[in-house]
């Protein structure tokens, strides 16, 4: 009835407006917690979740124990709750929804020869139909699941759609159905019990060491290292927090991958509020890579040799990464593109990028032939990319023998310098086969190494061609060092 003919009738009525948004949250944190039986967990909103608990009853006891486990601590936590478990989604939906339950709200455990039998008594909605599908066939008099098994499907498929078989041959395990998890399911994983739980940081990270071991050990036997590590640790009243570490190589070393965590756990913001405790920790690599081979002590050879620079500068970016999070290490990433001032951008440690493609990405020496060199100064003498440039461009006035030739004399900072040597020119174009793509000042540059009388090596460019709708301006770019 309408809230205002009730509280007509019950003026100490106490009505409270439905916070749809809340509910979706409080079922998201009931699902995080929830994965301490098995990663496969799907919602059936609006109130429900689907556990897949097949290969990880076992784990908890069997499927009875498990399921009265589930109960009590959903209990413990302040929620009733209604479980049941049969071979199909669709037998679990119906049965823990409106097949019989004791107090504890537990439900029947179906097996699979008696799948027809249990549904048989159920109602029609626990078909999962839409209303308007369940009220035609109640007023066919279609009221129970036992009154369509021994239907014939044709007519039923014909009045009401072929829906209501589908929903009938999913439950009945014809038609498969699948669990669509919340989160995708990490390619390896360890989990660990408690038995009592623990309160302090330390009982924590030493969870963790021993985590890390048992998931090395399974990394390693698949000749695999992880490259992005998440831990979850479950308090008791069903709080799940989730610390995240990543590494710039797959990594097996459980003693490497623990120090990552213990720092990480070390510098959070929110640190762990442990409540009454946790009492499960699970630990999974959410993206794992080919393991790179390490050099190990042979007998009689003396030692192995160190880690390379490039290995040091890797684990020590990780580590600062665990320590002030990710997006506060930064590195160079290459660009899609040519214009060298956006040929490399700053992205936050393990984000995905573009990685530059053509002929000459910038940073590398394009072949011989894309130049023609008036001397030969700088054969030989370094990359043909600065290290330094300027940004913006710094302008600069040229004086060169013909309108489209070398630079033979320069101005520049109130400076005017002859010219000693040049090579180029280099021709530099936006993408112009790309649809959007960014376009520097104009849409060719042709590029110049030069040194000047005072023996500084310049990186200029003319921007424009001529004949072109603008005359053409030439820039400093970049300095050599």
């Amino acid at each position: 009835m309408a809230l205002a003919q009730a509280q007509a009738m019950q003026p100490d009525l106490v009505a409270h407006p439905h916070d749809a948004a809340a509910d979706a949250r409080l079922l998201e944190a009931i699902a995080d917690w929830a994965d301490r039986y098995t990663p496969l967990v799907g919602r059936t909103p609006p109130d429900g979740l689907m556990l897949d608990i097949t290969g990880a009853a076992h784990l908890h006891g069997g499927e009875a124990a498990l399921q009265a486990d589930l109960a009590a601590r959903i209990e413990a936590q302040g929620f009733s709750a209604r479980t049941a478990i049969a071979p199909t989604p669709g037998a679990a939906f119906a049965l823990a929804r409106y097949g019989p339950a004791d107090r504890r709200g537990l439900g029947p455990i179906i097996a699979p020869d008696g799948l027809r039998d249990s549904l048989a008594p159920l109602p029609i909605a626990g078909l999962r139909l839409d209303p308007a599908t369940v009220a035609g066939l109640r007023r066919s008099g279609l009221k129970a699941i036992g009154d369509l098994l021994t239907r014939p499907r044709a007519p039923l498929a014909a009045r009401f759609g072929a829906m209501l078989t589908h929903r009938l041959d999913q439950a009945l395990g014809i038609d498969g159905e699948s669990i669509s998890p919340r989160r995708p399911i990490p390619p390896a994983e360890v989990s660990l019990p408690l038995v009592e739980p623990i309160v302090r940081e330390e009982d924590v990270s030493d969870a963790a060491r021993r985590l890390c071991v048992s998931l090395c050990a399974l990394l390693i036997e698949r000749g695999e290292g992880a490259r992005h590590l998440v831990l979850s640790v479950s308090r008791v009243d069903g709080v799940v927090r989730r610390v995240e570490v990543g590494a710039a190589e797959p990594c097996a070393d459980a003693k490497a991958l623990h120090g990552l965590l213990a720092l990480r756990l070390g510098s959070l913001e929110d640190p762990l509020e442990a409540g009454y405790g946790f009492d499960f920790v699970r630990l999974a690599a959410t993206v794992t890579g080919p393991r790179v081979a390490e050099a190990v002590d042979l007998p009689g050879a003396g030692t192995a040799p160190p880690d390379d620079a490039a290995r040091l500068v890797s684990r020590l970016a990780d580590r600062l990464a665990a320590r002030f999070g990710r997006e506060q290490v930064l590195t160079v990433a290459m660009t899609d593109t040519h214009l060298p001032e956006q040929a490399d951008v700053l992205v936050a440690r393990g984000d995905k990028v573009l990685v530059a493609r053509g002929d000459s990405p910038a940073g590398s020496r394009p072949p011989r032939a894309q130049l023609a060199p008036f001397q030969v100064a700088f054969e030989g003498a370094g990359p043909l990319r600065p290290l330094r440039l300027f940004e913006p461009p710094e302008p600069v006035e040229i004086m060169a023998s013909v309108p489209d030739g070398p630079p033979l004399r320069l101005r520049w900072r109130r400076q005017s310098l002859g010219i000693a040597a040049a090579e180029g020119p280099e021709r530099i174009a936006a993408a112009w086969w790309v649809a959007g793509a960014q376009k520097g000042p104009s849409d060719a540059r042709d590029y110049y190494r030069v040194v000047d009388e005072t023996g500084r090596r310049l990186w200029i460019f003319r921007d424009g061609l001529f004949g072109g709708a603008k005359p053409p301006r030439w820039y400093v770019h970049g300095l050599f060092a």
